[in-house]
């Protein structure tokens, strides 16, 4: 069994292959249009199609603006299409600042992109063209959405899973910085916010009923969930009839940006906290993962293979994510351009990368 690893930095798309998860050929920056600046251009987000392979980018040209690439032979050429991939209608005043997220339905041709300005878009034909999700756009929080400071974007999109015992096609959880945590039960007709329990201590409603700058959420296997806030951690089995409870406790900090669960045991899940808002450096100034395998009431340092010496990047929200396999590996990258693996049977974090530019995003498929 083969493994490919995408790797979107702020100077460029890098991809890297292994046979065993333990040494890796890494390659790239890929050129994706040799005409254009399109190879070094940053690449904030990337997919792997899990029932087609097809790979996305999503790219922000310094002279043509953000488009989506997409490759059909794993990384080897790039096509974009002749029109904007991702556009917004024009009645709606607005236009693309650039894709923050891929996401795939039951149907091997359905893709979502969360995007910036706030917005939610679907592809009916695997990602060559996008279509706004107009219900959420017109709903009437969105005008109280507001831009973190990474973005005013939607960054997590979640297909197929309201909470642990709601899950079907027609159900999609989004989060947003800075917005919350939504879903939908009717495939996109109809959003309700999910934030019951998060706090935004920011606000002078701490607990509100929309607002909170969610950094990212991971659905677990049995379809619960796990949320890094801009401060705390969070699990809810359903966040619409539950609430959020918080799962710090043992962890060096409530701050951080990523957050990646396990694709079989909904009980495990990594984080990769951050000193604070104030502070973007690791706890201690080492690079650092957490692993909790009872559902948050505990955590514990997995750091065997990670660099001892002080201040090693940050890991931001989109730069962690597992391959799915069925001994599954885990993998993050930093913003100093390091990018490390690990599998559930080793327990030990192998270099794939260093010295890239800022790692913004990653992602891993078996193919």
């Amino acid at each position: 069994m083969a493994y490919l690893l995408v790797i979107g930095t702020r100077k460029g798309l890098f991809t890297a292959r292994s046979e065993d998860r333990r040494g890796w050929e890494v390659s790239g920056p890929h050129r994706l249009d040799e005409a254009n600046d399109a190879g070094m251009s940053p690449v904030y987000t990337v997919g792997i199609n899990p029932h087609t392979k097809r790979l996305l980018a999503g790219t922000e040209s310094w002279h043509f603006g953000p488009s989506v690439w997409h490759s059909d032979d794993l990384g080897a050429t790039w096509t974009e299409p002749g029109a904007p991939p991702i556009a917004f209608p024009e009645d709606t005043g607005a236009s693309l600042t650039r894709a923050w997220q891929f996401a795939f339905g039951a149907d091997p041709e359905t893709v979502y992109a969360g995007v910036e300005p706030h917005a939610l878009f679907r592809s009916d034909d695997g990602g060559t063209s996008f279509e706004l999700v107009r219900a959420l756009w017109e709903h009437p929080h969105r005008t109280d959405w507001s831009p973190g400071a990474g973005g005013a974007a939607i960054h997590t999109v979640l297909p197929g899973t309201l909470g642990s015992g709601r899950r079907s096609p027609e159900a999609i959880t989004v989060a947003m910085s800075t917005g919350g945590v939504y879903q939908t039960e009717d495939d996109g007709a109809s959003w309700a916010p999910a934030n019951r329990g998060i706090a935004a201590g920011f606000l002078p409603d701490e607990e509100p009923e929309y607002g909170q700058c969610v950094h990212k959420v991971a659905a677990a296997s049995d379809g619960s969930f796990y949320a890094q806030n801009h401060h705390g951690v969070y699990r809810s089995a359903d966040p619409a009839a539950d609430g959020w409870s918080r799962i710090e406790e043992g962890l060096p900090t409530d701050f951080g940006f990523a957050v990646v669960a396990h694709p079989h045991r909904p009980e495990s899940a990594l984080n990769f906290p951050v000193v604070s808002q104030e502070v973007h450096f690791p706890p201690g100034y080492r690079l650092s993962a957490y692993r909790t395998d009872d559902g948050g009431g505990s955590w514990r340092a997995v750091n065997e293979g990670l660099p001892a010496d002080p201040y090693f990047g940050i890991v931001l929200r989109d730069a962690a994510c597992t391959d799915g396999a069925d001994v599954p590996g885990f993998y993050f990258g930093t913003r100093s351009g390091d990018v490390y693996a690990a599998t559930d049977d080793g327990g030990r974090w192998e270099p794939v990368a260093a010295h890239l530019p800022d790692v913004l995003c990653v992602r891993a498929a078996e193919v």
